[in-house]
């Protein structure tokens, strides 16, 4: 009997322990900061010398920088769902601009996200922040492999449940609107939701990013002894832009520095709490954003620093973006990684640090460069596509050579498209267009472009909609 007893001690933890957290234990956390229209130069450690971001650039100190980082698309929604797919948008049809509050489709809950990839093997998975693939409940992150979430569904400069009602925009109705800070509850309809159900409206977007991160924090705290993945897509500083008014500057020139400098004090306050609670060694930390500035928006908008153009634009300053790493004794303090990576490599990347498959029959767009976050070894990524914000393609980075074929607006008769070629090795500003010198790297890149597409196109998988 007592030889019994022993041995059901001895066998009892393993039933009761469910398998996946069996599995889970000792592996890695993973959180990613992912900002919306910040520009390449909005970051100290990215070259800003207005905006001080001194918590970031701690996170830089300690991490790696990474300066060839790419988005998928130069606007939102496409952009997240390649972040969390590790596929061009156009793979999962979700491609074509971004969705509003009257949208019927979103990211189909078939596809294997990061979420649903970490979820399966015992994580505890949250979202804070700003969702933006679909407001359904069909479509939302506990359909796509969150335990939890909290934050607005789509775009804050959009109103439930039809949009209707806006404020007057451009920068100087983005001036109006940070004068007066009250305007977030009086202007707007935006909605603030936890899980599937709305529970603030209007939301107070003074608070927002603050919220947010504390809800991180309570979430890392309350699963320190277990593997999580913390995805904190902030709402800021897409416009309008608001802050807590204990930080608030009142000066509207300000404003974009101003919700920064804010971010970068929340961005503090998690780091702080992951050091607090021991998890430093274990944990790995991604700050990035989707897109690049939103430059009409003036002092509204951030600063692509030498990149070209911004938000909505193929150029550099559109889909090149500022990346942090930070994973203390894993990535080496102090280092810079100028090899070509993007958002779309997060998923196999973050596959290959937890040492787990991912699904063979699912086909990707991402590669696995976990070896380059050690710089141990060079990207396998040697090829990009560039998609215009309608999902379009446009263009084709291989090696320094980048090709871009921007078709002109039809009339009667198609005007011939302009085929612009740049050496991002020598000019990263895409100031000198060197494809009349080289016909036969046009020539070879636009064929790699379209065979490239055509396959993405065959292969295309159909996103939710929602039913008739």
């Amino acid at each position: 009997m007592i030889r019994f007893l022993f041995l059901a001690s001895l066998i009892l933890p393993l039933v009761l322990i469910p398998p996946h957290s069996q599995a889970a234990k000792g592996k890695p956390n993973f959180i990613i900061i992912f900002t919306d229209d910040q520009g390449y130069g909005d970051l100290g450690c990215f070259g800003s010398t207005k905006i001080k971001t001194p918590n970031i650039d701690r996170m830089a100190k300690e991490g790696r920088r990474f300066t060839n980082f790419m988005v998928a698309s130069p606007v939102c929604t496409p952009s997240r769902a390649a972040l969390l797919t590790g596929c061009y948008p156009k793979r999962v049809g979700m491609h074509q601009h971004v969705l509003f509050p009257s949208s019927t489709k979103g990211l189909n809950p078939a596809e294997h996200t990061i979420a649903d990839h970490l979820k399966g093997q015992g994580y505890a998975t949250a979202a804070f922040g700003k969702w933006h693939l679909g407001h359904h409940p069909e479509t939302l992150p506990q359909q796509n492999g969150f335990d939890t979430y909290f934050g607005i569904p789509y775009s804050n400069d959009m109103n439930h449940p039809d949009n209707k009602g806006k404020p007057k925009g451009g920068w100087a109705g983005m001036d109006a609107l940070w004068k007066d800070p009250e305007s977030t509850l009086t202007k707007w309809q935006t909605p603030l939701m936890e899980n599937e159900k709305i529970v603030e409206l209007p939301a107070d977007q003074r608070t927002v990013t603050r919220r947010y991160t504390q809800k991180a924090i309570d979430f890392i705290t309350a699963n320190k002894e277990k593997p999580f993945f913390v995805y904190l897509p902030h709402s800021m500083p897409h416009i309008p832009l608001y802050v807590p008014e204990d930080v608030r500057d009142p000066d509207p020139l300000n404003a974009y520095t101003n919700t920064i400098e804010h971010i970068d004090a929340e961005v503090g306050r998690l780091m702080d709490k992951v050091r607090e609670l021991g998890l430093s060694k274990n944990t790995y930390v991604i700050y990035t954003t989707d897109n690049g500035p939103w430059l009409p928006f003036k002092h509204h908008g951030g600063s692509a620093g030498p990149l070209r153009d911004g938000k909505g634009s193929t150029f550099e300053g559109g889909q090149r973006v500022p990346c942090v790493m930070w994973a203390p004794g894993r990535i080496h303090a102090g280092t810079e990684c100028h090899e070509l990576m993007g958002t779309i490599d997060l998923l196999p990347t973050i596959a290959a640090l937890t040492g787990t498959p991912l699904p063979a029959a699912r086909k990707i767009d991402g590669l696995d460069a976990s070896a380059l976050l050690t710089g141990k070894a060079k990207s396998p990524r040697k090829e990009f596509l560039y998609y215009t914000s309608r999902g379009d393609i446009q263009g084709l980075r291989q090696g320094k050579w980048k090709l871009l074929v921007k078709k002109k607006q039809k009339r009667r008769k198609a005007p011939a498209p302009e085929v612009l070629l740049f050496d991002l090795l020598a000019d990263m500003g895409e100031k000198d267009n060197l494809a009349g010198a080289n016909p036969e790297i046009v020539k070879q890149l636009t064929a790699r472009m379209a065979e490239l597409d055509a396959e993405i196109a065959g292969n295309a998988r159909i996103p939710w909609h929602k039913p008739k």
